[in-house]
């Protein structure tokens, strides 16, 4: 009894405190952005810095960094550092290997995690939730003969593991399920089901199909 009450509690503070963890780890490293105004500006309270206006700063910071970055100048200014950074040994791996990341995810025009999709992995008759994220084309699609698409088939509980995949086209099937929902289905590990679902645990023993019962080899018919 004691175990229950207390599994019950953890399942209802678990939650409550790892958003606690998140939503402090999230302002706490955007406040640091306050720093970097000149102390003489620095809103106060009694001496102390005003807990939450570093995110007021991120948020000024991202969108004036946006509004540079959109246009033709700021897109000069992009690729003169890029180029400037990737020239810079260990450095410029790390950086070149985060944007490739970076880039399709974020950017309006990206296809990444564009469809939610079922494929058979790891085995035939085994199924995985996947993301569509592009087309094959080029030297892969001339080699592998047919249309294929690349997929993204992250682990579970944790998302941002996973495996790439190059798919025959023909054997993706597309999901009606949002992106949104099917990585909730995964990060709960099959327990949150998506809307419109009913889980009713699993599913019957398959039985033989009923028919005439067959002669046996001394002619006979089996009862």
């Amino acid at each position: 009894m004691i175990r229950k009450y207390l599994l019950a509690g953890l399942l209802v503070w678990a939650p409550i405190g790892i958003t606690i963890w998140v939503l402090h780890f999230l302002v706490s490293t955007l406040d640091i952005t306050i720093y970097l105004l000149p102390e003489a500006i620095r809103p106060t309270f009694r001496g102390e810095n005003i807990p939450g206006f570093g995110i007021l700063i991120s948020f000024v910071l991202l969108f004036l960094t946006g509004a540079i970055a959109s246009n033709v100048f700021g897109k000069q200014i992009t690729r003169t550092w890029d180029d400037m950074v990737h020239r810079i040994p260990v450095v410029g791996g790390v950086y070149k290997s985060v944007k490739q990341l970076t880039d399709p995810v974020l950017s309006g025009s990206g296809q990444a995690f564009s469809k939610a999709v079922l494929i058979e992995f790891p085995h035939p008759g085994a199924h995985s939730i996947a993301f569509l994220t592009n087309r094959v084309e080029g030297e892969l699609r001339t080699r592998l003969g047919e249309p294929h698409v690349a997929v993204y088939i992250p682990t579970t509980p944790n998302p941002t593991g996973g495996y790439m995949l190059l798919v025959p086209a023909a054997r993706v099937q597309e999901l009606d399920m949002s992106v949104d929902q099917a990585l909730k289905y995964i990060i709960s590990m099959g327990v949150a089901a998506p809307p419109g679902s009913v889980s009713t645990g699993l599913p019957p023993p398959a039985t033989a199909a009923s028919g005439p019962a067959a002669p046996n080899p001394n002619g006979n018919t089996n009862a």
